[in-house]
Formats: structure tokens, C-alpha cells, sequence
């Protein structure tokens, strides 16, 4: 009778629910992943705070030795200083020719790398490879020595001084064709068979096939073009000579003076020209995502 009262008191121990093997390993990575995560948040976010902050203070407070990140006395100056009309620093008109110059250049590069990536994908033509290997090759070659060649060629035509300069020359780049053409190669190439029997055309089902299966691609081309765009700096110095015509990465250093700095102008300079390009990001982050990571469609 023991033996029995021992088995029946040892039975439901046997029972028991085990502890899932590796479970509080799983919950520490997990916890160390997000502790990562907030960290490299809070490195790339602090500076973008930091010239908000700045932006919004007097030329008295920004110079202090202490550290205010929450400015003591909301101060608009800064911004008053670089929106008022006719000054030196047209800062708005700067604005207004980034956003062209860039958003006409990321469209232009679309148009331009998309034909020219999917005929190297897709199309047989003698001398394919050694074309695609001269694209290649363009892409080891350092941009600065490009710099006078493309002066030249915009002197010429007359653009020295126009946003044209800023916007076609820069347009016909390899990245853009080597991006496009390795998205390309793993669509499938059924659908564009199956196209075909249909009765389209090359360009029939480039356009109608094609183009929307790469939508992710090509919104990442485009933010990748306008934020290139965006931050240029040597190529409009170079060839834009007046003020009223100027780019805001040009432009904005000439908020800074000879032997006095204004940090709070500056600073909102920054915080103008940083706000289309959060803009942007924000809203393309899933096309952009997608079109990095995946190289064929959605089953």
C-alpha cells in the first residue's frame, strides 16, 4: 500500500508542464534587440532635436556653456531672420530651387536608368556584356574627375547658372541602371512570356508589366536620386554663381559670417532643409524596405 501511495504522490509531478527549453534566452535577446534599437534611435534622433532646440533659442542662449535641450524661452527670430524678403539669404528661394532641381532629377533618373536596366536584363543585343561591364566600371571611377568634363559640357550648352545644370547632367548615372537591372532579373520571366502571347509589344509590356511589379525599386531610386540631389554641394558651387539661384547646401553656408557665427539661423536653416527629406523617408520607408530586400514579387 506504500509503494502505491508513493506512485500516486509522485504521478502529477510527472505531469508537469516542462519549462520551454530556451525561453529566457529568446526573452533576453529579445529585450537586448529593443534596448539596441532605442539606443541607435536616440543617437541618430538627438541631433535632429539638438538643432530643433537651437533653432528656437536666442543668439545668447545658443552660446551659453550650459546645456538647455529644451530651450528656456521659445525664440522665432531665427526663422524670421532667414524668411524675410529680400535679404541676402534668400533661404526660401533656396528651398524652392532644391525641391525643383531635385524632384525634376529624380524623375529624370527614373526614366532614364528604368529602359536602360530592363533592356540589359531582359534583352539580347551583340555587345550586351561589354556594355554592361563599361557601366560598371564608371561606378570605381572617383565623381570628382567628372567635375571639369561636365563643366565644360554645361558651359557649352549654355546652362551655366540654371537649374538645368543641377538636374540632366548628373541624370544618366550607373548606379541607377545597375540597381534597376539586378531588381529585373529576378521577376519572372513568365510573366513577360505570358505578355507576349497576349500580343504586347517590348514596350508594351515593359510599361504594363514591368513598371508596376517595380514599384518598390523604383521608389527607392527616386528618394535615393532626390536625397543625392538634395545634398549636393561642389557640383552647384561650380556652376551656379548667383544668390537668387543658389541651392540650400551652398546657400546655407552663407548664413555663417567671416568672424560671428549665428547658430540659431543656422540651425533653422538646417531644420528647413531637413524636413522634406523626414517627409519623404517617412512615407516611402515600406516601398524602400521592399525594394532592398526582395529581389522577385509576392507569391
Amino acid at each position: 500500500m506504500s509503494v502505491r501511495r508513493d506512485q500516486t504522490a509522485v504521478a502529477p509531478s510527472q505531469h508537469a508542464d516542462p519549462q520551454p527549453a530556451g525561453g529566457g534566452k529568446r526573452v533576453g535577446k529579445a529585450v537586448l534587440t529593443y534596448v539596441l534599437l532605442i539606443a541607435l534611435s536616440v543617437i541618430f534622433i538627438a541631433p535632429l532635436l539638438w538643432m530643433l532646440s537651437t533653432s528656437l533659442k536666442s543668439q545668447q542662449a545658443a552660446t551659453q556653456s550650459t546645456i538647455n535641450v529644451i530651450p528656456e524661452e521659445v525664440n522665432t527670430t531665427a526663422y524670421e531672420t532667414i524668411t524675410r524678403p529680400g535679404t541676402d539669404t534668400p533661404v526660401m528661394r533656396w528651398f524652392v530651387n532644391s525641391m525643383v532641381a531635385a524632384t525634376a532629377h529624380a524623375v529624370l533618373v527614373v526614366v532614364v536608368c528604368a529602359p536602360a536596366a530592363y533592356a540589359l536584363a531582359r534583352l539580347e543585343f551583340k555587345g550586351k556584356r561589354l556594355l554592361y561591364a563599361v557601366i560598371l566600371a564608371t561606378l570605381f571611377i572617383p565623381p570628382i574627375i567628372f567635375l571639369m568634363p561636365n563643366f565644360d559640357i554645361v558651359s557649352r550648352l549654355g546652362w551655366l547658372d540654371t537649374l538645368f545644370a543641377l538636374i540632366i547632367p548628373p541624370a544618366a548615372g550607373a548606379f541607377g541602371v545597375f540597381f534597376l537591372r539586378q531588381f529585373f532579373s529576378g521577376l519572372p520571366v513568365e510573366l513577360e512570356e505570358a505578355a507576349r502571347v497576349d500580343g504586347a509589344k517590348t514596350w508594351q509590356t515593359f510599361m504594363r508589366v514591368i513598371v508596376p511589379l517595380s514599384k518598390p525599386a523604383l521608389s527607392t531610386l527616386l528618394l535615393l536620386a532626390f536625397l543625392t540631389n538634395w545634398n549636393d554641394f561642389l557640383w552647384p558651387v561650380y556652376v551656379l554663381f548667383s544668390p537668387e539661384r543658389l541651392t540650400l547646401p551652398p546657400g546655407l553656408s552663407r548664413l555663417q559670417g567671416a568672424y560671428t557665427i549665428n547658430y540659431p539661423v543656422i540651425m533653422a536653416g538646417g531644420v528647413i532643409a531637413s524636413i522634406p527629406v523626414l517627409a519623404l523617408y517617412v512615407f516611402a520607408q515600406r516601398y524602400i524596405i521592399e525594394g532592398v530586400s526582395r529581389s522577385g514579387i509576392k507569391g
